[in-house]
């Protein structure tokens, strides 16, 4: 059964160019307004532009030949505020919030930003306060070789211009609870020191749902009018706000994952992709886990197919696509490989891979 399996998978259509390719962009020089413009991309692809981070950035900014154009942020309304971590792909929880006592309370309003105050017995506490304020601030830093690095930086800034510096010069500013309570990030912090943290709240949302938190604002943590709340790509890289009826050439984006709301087991789930669409989804980076993730969380079971194997002929997992397993995400489980394996992810909590029996039955993400 684990050979047979083993040789359907590698006898699969799919090249691992166009599988791991989970999304494009489309850029249309035609001028619309917003709204015409996400119009005209729901009809013929997904949806306007959504942004993850700046590799995502990067491919926008290379399309667009220096035009100004809408992307899919726009603006609601104060009462759909919610706090966002900084960097990309780390999610707010309630239940791991660490405000002080009767924070947030946007006295000097608006305060949108978080400072967090470092007590005498080192406890961390956070306050909102207005972006504008200036603080000094610790950048956070991923290496293959060293891991996470952190870096207090002993200067003052507002915090659109720390998160810019972090940027820049390192990854972002420090983002999540799971940053926050590393040993290594408490040793560079002193009782009674005020630093900026990379959380912040805004009611600017993505016009398909998506909740990524990455921005890249050209102004000050937003500087725009009561009626420019359409969020578009500048000709210097960086975004602004525009009003709505303005014409302007856009950005859209094709979504090439489908989510299957069918619970079957793994082998059926396999046949089912390559059958309809096109394969199993593949996951070879945290910008790509990031996307599945986001789909994963509509599923209506406990988790979602991947497609993930592990070979107890050969011993080891690949993804059907044929990429190597370098990027990983596992959970801390102490489970051990076994024949008739394969990769799921949890649907809800920090979304990550488990290894199930090949009989048990998800929901699944194909590619298209």
């Amino acid at each position: 059964m684990q050979w047979n399996v083993f040789l359907l998978i590698l006898m699969g259509q799919c090249s691992v160019f166009t599988c791991s390719m989970l999304y494009e962009y489309h850029f249309n020089d035609e001028t619309k307004t917003w709204a015409e413009a996400q119009s005209y991309c729901k009809e013929k692809y997904t949806d306007l532009a959504t942004v993850y981070d700046m590799a995502d950035m990067k491919k926008l900014i290379m399309a667009n030949n220096g035009k100004e154009a809408w992307i899919g942020l726009y603006n609601e309304n104060d009462s759909k505020r919610t706090w966002q971590w900084s960097l990309p792909g780390v999610e707010y929880k309630e239940t791991e919030e660490n405000w002080a006592t009767g924070e947030p309370n946007n006295k000097d309003a608006p305060e949108n930003c978080v400072r967090m105050d470092i007590k005498e017995d080192k406890a961390q506490k956070w306050v909102d306060v207005p972006c504008s304020a200036n603080n000094t601030f610790i950048c956070y830093n991923a290496t293959n070789e060293l891991g996470i690095k952190f870096h207090f930086i002993n200067m003052t800034l507002s915090w659109q211009k720390a998160q810019n510096y972090c940027r820049e010069n390192y990854t972002d500013l420090v983002s999540g609870l799971h940053q926050l309570n590393d040993s290594k990030f408490k040793n560079l912090t002193q009782p009674k020191a005020q630093l900026w943290i990379g959380l912040f709240r805004n009611n600017w949302m993505w016009s398909d749902g998506s909740n990524f938190s990455f921005r890249d604002w050209d102004q000050e943590l937003l500087n725009a009018g009561k009626h420019e709340r359409w969020a578009v790509l500048r000709g210097t890289g960086k975004w602004g706000a525009a009003k709505c009826d303005e014409k302007k050439p856009f950005f859209c984006y094709k979504d090439k994952r489908i989510l299957i709301n069918e619970s079957k087991t793994w082998v059926e789930a396999l046949y089912y992709c390559r059958e309809k669409y096109n394969d199993l989804v593949s996951i070879t980076d945290a910008g790509q886990q990031k996307w599945v993730q986001e789909k994963a969380k509509k599923a209506s079971s406990t988790h979602v197919w991947l497609g993930l194997r592990y070979t107890c002929t050969l011993d080891f997992w690949f993804w059907v696509t044929d990429e190597a397993v370098k990027y990983k995400n596992w959970d801390s489980d102490k489970q051990t490989d076994d024949c008739n394996m394969s990769g799921a992810m949890d649907r809800g909590g920090h979304h990550k891979w488990f290894k199930k029996p090949d009989n048990q039955r998800f929901n699944f993400i194909c590619t298209v």
